[in-house]
């Protein structure tokens, strides 16, 4: 069901906590990564002389929203956020993103992969010396997943489709133990856990982590990112401002799980989810291929409370590329500044991977929608940064040229201040069975779920808060695992 499983396993337990004790390993509980003032001050001592990025067990310790902005040394500070004002949304609402590239991996996804391995480590489920860990993605939960094992001393299989961008395969080739390229783009899930199937036929000793049905992906936004949007609107509401929700591609269903957490705080408040235009699959049941890498689609995900979701947004892909130009290229950053954006703003406008620029659009739209005020608060969030696509504008560069002012004026008439509330959709109770109906067909018939649970998703009332209460006994398993190890 919908809680993860933390039976103990002692034999497989000790090797594991004999592994970590020869490669220096201490977890982190998700106490000290809501809280980085718990992390204790040895630990802030070693992360002084190590890299973001860097291959170190102690950059475990920097799983966290509130990283400082460094890619060297830093510690931990405020949270790592973007406003984006009127003079480039084109809405006076207050359309607020959590930055993801301060993580390691520049993508937050390192913390779902996160939180669904460390409760099968610390239980001894998931033996290092013995299995290897298999990480089935559409871009960056596969690079988290590769850098989380690497971290923590397991092998790893990366597996994601062939068309997503070449700096992922480049970065995953020095850290993943095999990466396997599956048919197609984007959008093509469904090749994924097809081999995901011949991988478990094989005969290996593998442990499959699959972030559309491991519900560990969901408890770490649910907790993680949730918290970070509370602290987010406790630290930049005004007195007359109101949080009115937040929006975030569906993809694995761990992000939009930070929804679930914010509605309980806020019950008035919207979720809205969001994918492609060219692959409508909650808008209407559609299909297709895109380009907005890492949102994954043509399913819905196993740990998505659909029950819970109140808008779907479908973003055009010709609008994602095209202001990826637009936030980058000079003369587009030169033409935004000219009609009034602050420099400020503009400067930081790398910070917008592909998703994280569809998310914004989506907020916009919504935002336009409800016709919201500058007192209204939408929040959402990057999950990464240019810095994943920089190859993609070189060859947007080589098929339509060079960028001019002209391109620029058009890209932000067309695709930015132009955006309308097309392709929305204010969803019903139907509605959103609808989506909920759809798990069937990948879930029971493919991928061996039960009726019982799927039925159980939509009716059974403490569903998702079941899983939402297991951090205290999860925290708990950490710091007996921790103690066991002897490191602290």
């Amino acid at each position: 069901m919908s809680t993860i499983d933390l039976t103990m396993y002692p034999d497989r337990l000790e090797r594991t906590v004999q592994r970590a004790r020869e490669r220096n390993i201490i977890i982190p509980t998700f106490k000290e990564m809501l809280n980085p003032e718990l992390v204790p001050d040895k630990i802030k001592e070693e992360l002084k002389g190590i890299g973001l990025w860097d291959l170190h067990p102690r950059n475990l310790f920097r799983i966290t929203w509130h990283n400082e902005p460094k890619p060297s040394g830093g510690l931990y500070g405020g949270l790592n956020y973007l406003e984006f004002p009127q003079s480039l949304t084109g809405t006076p609402a207050r359309i607020i993103a959590l930055v993801g590239k301060w993580f390691p991996t520049g993508a937050h996804k390192v913390g779902a992969a996160f939180g669904c391995l460390v409760p099968r480590l610390v239980t001894g489920q998931f033996d290092p010396t013995q299995q290897k860990a298999v990480w089935p993605s559409t871009g960056n939960y596969c690079r988290g997943g590769a850098y989380d094992s690497a971290l923590l001393a397991c092998e790893s299989i990366a597996i994601l489709p062939e068309g997503m961008s070449k700096e992922r395969f480049e970065w995953l080739a020095s850290i993943a133990g095999e990466t396997i390229k599956t048919p197609g783009s984007e959008s093509n899930v469904k090749e994924i856990f097809d081999k995901c199937w011949e991988l478990r036929k094989s005969g290996q000793d593998l442990m499959i982590f699959n972030q559309f049905d491991e519900f560990g992906n969901y408890l770490w936004h649910y907790t993680m990112t949730g918290r970070a949007f509370e602290e987010l609107v406790e630290q930049l509401a005004g007195p007359n401002d109101e949080y009115r929700g937040m929006v975030s591609a569906t993809g694995s269903a761990g992000t939009i799980a930070s929804g679930d957490y914010m509605k309980q705080k806020f019950p008035a408040s919207f979720i809205g989810a969001s994918e492609a235009v060219q692959c409508p699959t909650l808008y209407n049941n559609g299909f297709g291929a895109h380009r907005i890498e890492g949102i994954g689609d043509k399913h819905v995900p196993w740990v998505h409370n659909s029950k819970n979701t109140d808008y779907v947004v479908a973003i055009d892909d010709n609008a994602v590329v095209n202001l990826a130009r637009l936030f980058n290229e000079p003369e587009g950053r030169a033409h935004l500044v000219k009609t009034g954006v602050p420099a400020e703003v503009v400067e930081n406008l790398d910070l917008l991977g592909f998703s994280g620029i569809s998310n914004v659009l989506s907020a916009i739209k919504i935002a336009k929608y409800q016709e919201l005020t500058e007192n209204d608060i939408v929040l959402t969030v990057l999950t990464d940064s240019m810095e994943l696509y920089q190859s993609r504008l070189d060859e947007m560069h080589e098929e339509v040229g060079e960028y001019t002012e002209k391109n620029a004026a058009v890209d932000d008439a067309r695709w930015l201040k132009g955006i309308g509330t097309d392709y929305l959709e204010d969803l019903t109770y139907r509605g959103k069975q609808r989506i909920h109906n759809l798990k069937y067909y990948t879930w029971v018939e493919q991928q061996g779920k039960t009726y019982e649970e799927i039925q159980a998703q939509w009716y059974q009332k403490d569903y998702w808060t079941k899983v939402q209460e297991q951090i205290p006994e999860i925290d708990a398993k950490i710091e007996e695992f921790n103690a066991k190890v002897g490191l602290l």
